[in-house]
């Protein structure tokens, strides 16, 4: 059985990690730390951590985890570029699981982004467009900027200089290169993503909707599990899952 902490135990992703790990009987979690409580005092009886707290938090739980050399499970989002760099140097010492999305549908959204591009071509133009809760702090979404990451390295483009993050004014006739990302905040969306293809004549969609949020805490339990087991290294979910 793994042994895993719960970091960001109390928010809506905490608290479905904690109700799937109940129900998981691979797993068992050890600690729930939020604000406040002893993540220090806590870490030596776990096998890893699953991290979903405040992505300011995640810089030091890594160093931690790295320390006491226990796995680590990342889902937080909008690390900045010196935090990135941090953490990205400690998967020499522990394995590390970072993925802007854990649900199993999802990354085979991503798998599939990457197929419809490159047999699609140049000929079509791209759009991400995606949807969440009015409460989400973050845009756009990590699992969005992962689209657009696959979208930039199939076409061979510049993110930085391709990208259009919504479009106003007189901005002239779209080129061939740029691709559109557009969000939208509301209600209490889990979490919509659309990949649009569209071409002369003819538009495809790939379209992945989230009901729940169990969906992404028993695929982060599952890389939490696999996780444990793995040499030191940076992995995502498409290596849990096997479809790298």
């Amino acid at each position: 059985m793994t042994k895993v902490i719960i970091n960001g135990s109390k928010g809506r992703m905490g608290e479905a990690l904690l109700r799937c790990g109940e129900g998981n009987p691979d797993i068992e979690v050890v600690a729930c730390i939020d604000i406040g409580d002893d993540l220090p005092g806590a870490i030596a009886q776990a096998d890893g951590v699953i991290d979903f707290s405040f992505h300011e938090v995640t810089r030091p739980v890594a160093e931690l985890c790295a320390a006491q050399k226990k796995a680590l499970v990342i889902g937080t989002t909008g690390h900045s570029d010196e935090d990135k760099a941090a953490i990205l140097k400690l998967q020499s010492e522990i394995p590390i699981v970072w993925a802007s999305n854990y649900s199993t549908g999802v990354n085979t959204l991503f798998w599939l982004t990457r197929k419809a591009a490159e047999v699609l071509g140049p000929g079509f133009d791209l759009e991400v467009i995606e949807m969440h809760h009015r409460l989400k702090r973050d845009a756009p979404s990590g699992t969005a900027a992962t689209l657009a990451e696959i979208l930039t390295e199939v076409r061979k483009v510049s993110l930085e200089k391709e990208m259009r993050y919504g479009r106003k004014g007189i901005l002239g006739e779209r080129t061939d290169s740029e691709i559109g990302m557009h969000s939208l905040r509301g209600g209490d969306v889990v979490g919509d993503h659309t990949v649009v293809y569209a071409g002369n004549g003819e538009r495809l969609e790939l379209t992945h909707k989230a009901a729940s949020r169990d969906t992404f805490a028993n695929g982060a339990l599952h890389a939490a599990i696999w996780a444990c087991g793995q040499v030191p290294g940076l992995y995502s979910m498409e290596n849990v899952l096997g479809l790298d």
